[in-house]
């Protein structure tokens, strides 16, 4: 019989500001501890403030069944503390409501009709051990500031921008100049055309491009979806998936929002090779997959005490050879798309559906008008063979959620140059 215990220690601060008012500053602080069981190749979970005994015992009389479930064994242990430069919670609640009113003041101008501000912190404490001796301990603080608009003219629109990061207070250093370039660029979307629609040349910048690689092919290489047969990559590790100038990684040890020093199972994380030039090299694994499919773990992630799940972390593809003029020269004609408001992809059939928060037109080498609400939609696998990639690799923050868990997550790419369908958003 197996079995592993998180205890898990957390604190979140939040504060909300619309309109130049406090609208919300709410503190949670939470502890507890989740207990794993495996046996006759069953699960069995229970989570709850109780002793190591007792936690061991209930979870074991949740096993209802036996099953084919294995777990790889492993030896890990170690500690890990991330001391930010300036930690958030040194700084007066009065203080941080101050600047956070005085960054939303950069929004405030004409036609914009309402502006708002989200800040929250966090910390997380993480204690796990395991029946084979394993025990690791982090603490991890997280801030994140999130900063939005909506102006009217010809037509209504909403822009906002992120900062979210594994630090202190000085990941805002550059808050003021995001809601500077927030109010520039919801003042001129409010007038900006319709798209263009058809197949047609499509410059994706980097925040664009981290969705496409995280969405369109960063949950196929999950192997949970792989080992359910959803997942249009199941059967092709070894083989061309792509160009030969794409290569992909999820590297949770990168300094980014996805960030974790150790997974949900104990296992150190470490950088993994998802493509490597153009051919498909590995899935991503919790201890249970990666014995299924000879593989390492590491990828096991959890929300709070639910059920580990794996899950990416700073999935990214690497820079390419091109500057943003060269492939604008290269496009010739097309658009050029920005940001992501969101969309939705499958798996098990490659096929994605995204929407830019603007673009414009590129005509002849150069960018031309604004552009909104504006869809791309396509085939991962297709696009991937016929793609050309900038040189500026960027990371854009966020939140991904897979069976009703979120964890923190960062994507990553260059511009990329690609060939896919256009239409209104």
């Amino acid at each position: 019989m197996f079995y592993d215990i998180r205890m898990i220690k957390n604190y979140s601060f939040k504060i909300s500001i619309e309109n130049g008012k406090v609208e919300k500053i709410k503190l949670d602080t939470s502890f507890g501890r989740a207990y794993r069981v495996l046996k006759n190749g069953f699960w069995g979970y229970f989570v709850g403030d109780v002793s190591k005994d007792e936690g061991i015992r209930l979870a074991e009389k949740n096993i209802i069944n036996s099953g084919n479930s294995e777990i790889l064994e492993i030896k890990s242990g170690g500690k890990f503390i991330l001391k930010p430069k300036d930690n958030f919670k040194d700084i007066s609640i009065e203080d941080k409501v101050k600047f956070l009113k005085d960054v939303e003041k950069e929004l405030k101008s004409e036609n914009i009709v309402n502006t708002s501000i989200t800040y929250f912190e966090n910390v997380k404490e993480m204690h796990y051990s395991d029946s084979n001796g394993n025990e690791v301990f982090y603490r991890v603080p997280r801030i994140g500031l999130i900063v939005s608009a909506v102006a009217k003219d010809r037509t209504l629109q909403q822009f906002s921008k992120r900062i979210m990061k594994p630090a202190g207070f000085e990941a805002l250093k550059n808050a003021y100049d995001m809601a500077e370039e927030v109010a520039d660029v919801v003042k001129k979307l409010v007038n900006a055309r319709t798209p263009p629609s058809g197949f047609m040349n499509v410059i994706a910048n980097q925040d664009l491009a981290g969705v496409f690689i995280h969405e369109a092919f960063g949950h196929a290489v999950e192997a949970d979806h792989v080992l359910q047969g959803a997942s249009v990559l199941s059967s092709k590790i070894g083989e061309y998936v792509a160009n030969e100038c794409v290569t992909i990684y999820d590297d949770p040890t990168l300094m980014e929002f996805g960030f974790y020093p150790f997974d949900d199972e104990g296992v150190k994380s470490e950088k993994r090779v998802i493509v490597e030039k153009g051919v498909l090299k590995d899935f991503l694994h919790s201890r249970e997959t990666a014995l299924k499919l000879n593989s390492k773990p590491g990828n096991a992630r959890s929300e709070g005490l639910k059920f580990p799940i794996v899950r990416m972390s700073n999935t990214y593809l690497e820079a390419g050879d091109y500057s943003f003029e060269e492939l604008l020269e290269i496009s010739r004609n097309g658009v050029y798309l920005i940001g992501s408001r969101g969309g939705e992809t499958n798996p098990a059939t490659g096929y994605f559906q995204f929407n830019a928060q603007y673009g414009y037109i590129v005509r002849d080498g150069e960018m031309g008008e604004m552009i909104r609400d504006v869809s791309l939609s396509g085939n991962t696998l297709e696009i991937l063979r016929d793609v050309k990639i900038g040189r500026e690799l960027k990371f854009d923050p966020g939140f991904c959620g897979k069976e009703e868990q979120i964890v923190p997550i960062s994507d990553g790419s260059p511009p990329i140059l690609i060939r896919a369908l256009v239409g209104g958003g």
